[in-house]
Formats: C-alpha cells, structure tokens, sequence
C-alpha cells in the first residue's frame, strides 16, 4: 500500500511547484526549513491522498513521517487525523513521540489542533507548557497552536499563559503563532484579549501584537501600534 501511494504522489508531483514551495518555506542553508524537500502537491490533493490511504498501518504512516519529502510527512499527518477518532490515545502519543518530523509550520497548524488538541480537551495540560518550554522551535509551535482547540470552545486560559511563556523567544514563526492565537481570541472576546495586551504590552513582540490586533478597528489599532493606549 505505501508503494502505491508514493506512485500516486510521483504522479502528482509538479517540479515548477516545488520549487517555488521551497522557497516559501525556507528551505535554503540556515534557514527552518534547511534541506526540506518538496515534490509541488497542493495540500487539497494531499488530503485525498490521505483519505484513500488512511488504512495504512502505524508502521508504514511512520515510514512516511520519517521521509525528507515534505508532503509524504503531511499526509502521515493527515492519515493520523484520519484515524484519530478511534484511536485517541495511542495517536496522541505518537505524535507527541514525533514531533523532530512535524518539522515545518503548516505541518503543525494542520495537525497539531486537531490531535494534540483534541486530545488534551478534557484532560491535564501539562505537556503543552513542557512543549512550551522546549528548546525546539515546532515543540513550541505546537504548544500554542493546540490551543486553538480550546479557543473554539471559549476556553482561553491556556492561551494567555503559553503565549506568556513564548512572549520572549526569539523566533518569528513564534512571534507569528501566538499572535494569530490571541488574534482568535480576540475574534470572540476583543475585551479579554485587551486587558492581556495591556497587561503585557512592553513584553510583545512587534509581530505578535500586529497579528494579534488585526481584526480592530482602525484607530484603535493604530493607538496600539503608537503605544497609545
């Protein structure tokens, strides 16, 4: 079955795509995505791929996890969140006992609420803040993205302390996640999302406070900018 699906990909594969695909996601030398490889498959045709798929063993959705083509670890992904429902926890491990391979941004944005996440809904957190703390960039990422899950359902609390232990790192991709976190918040409950930007504004990053900010009204949004607030 895996070698079926690699033949489906090779097909699929746009060379001219791919190059512009590596160059999105930064894949020269020192940059995050350093020696990814991409083979130009859109993300729709990636979930296809997946869902026609989604019955390959752990084993073998490992061995694709594993791969250096990027897209072949997007849709191990994908085929975990396929099968995520009725085999929660041993999932959610996994993942957990992978994340060096869910290694660029879309990877986790796509993944990460949707098993981690989910997961953690109506359990203890406390291996989001020890993501949080992680010296690697996608433990990080996938830290506060998960939190989405719980935006979804008007619980925030998670969000404001993570963003609170990333407000100081020093990564962009960083800076980025958790301002579309608070941004989410912000969408349901603008008041709460102030009272945090407030309380931390001297500690935000430009980039943060600009996503987090996007959806206000314009001269609020420019008070915040100008530190008139």
């Amino acid at each position: 079955m895996l070698s079926n699906l690699k033949q489906d990909l090779k097909k699929l594969s746009n060379p001219e795509k791919a190059k512009i695909l590596q160059g999105f996601f930064k894949t020269g030398k020192g940059q995050y995505g350093e020696g990814d490889i991409f083979l130009g498959i859109t993300v729709p045709q990636s979930r296809s791929i997946a869902k026609k798929y989604s019955s390959l063993e752990l084993n073998k959705t490992q061995q694709l996890l594993n791969s250096k083509i990027h897209e072949e670890r997007l849709i191990a992904l994908f085929i975990l969140i396929e099968n995520y429902p009725n085999n929660q926890k041993e999932i959610f491990n996994f993942y957990l006992s992978k994340t060096k391979q869910i290694n660029n941004w879309d990877l986790v944005d796509l993944s990460a609420p949707k098993i981690v996440g989910k997961f953690l809904k109506d359990k203890p957190r406390e291996i989001l803040y020890e993501l949080a703390k992680s010296k690697n960039l996608w433990e990080k990422r996938i830290a506060i993205v998960s939190t989405y899950t719980f935006i979804r359902d008007n619980d925030f609390e998670d969000t404001f302390k993570i963003s609170e232990i990333l407000l100081n790192d020093k990564h962009d991709l960083i800076h980025k996640a958790v301002g579309w976190m608070l941004r989410e918040i912000g969408k349901r409950n603008q008041e709460i999302l102030e009272t945090f930007l407030k309380q931390n504004y001297n500690r935000l990053p430009r980039t943060t406070l600009r996503y987090a900010i996007e959806r206000f009204e314009e001269t609020k949004r420019k008070d915040y900018v100008k530190g008139e607030i």
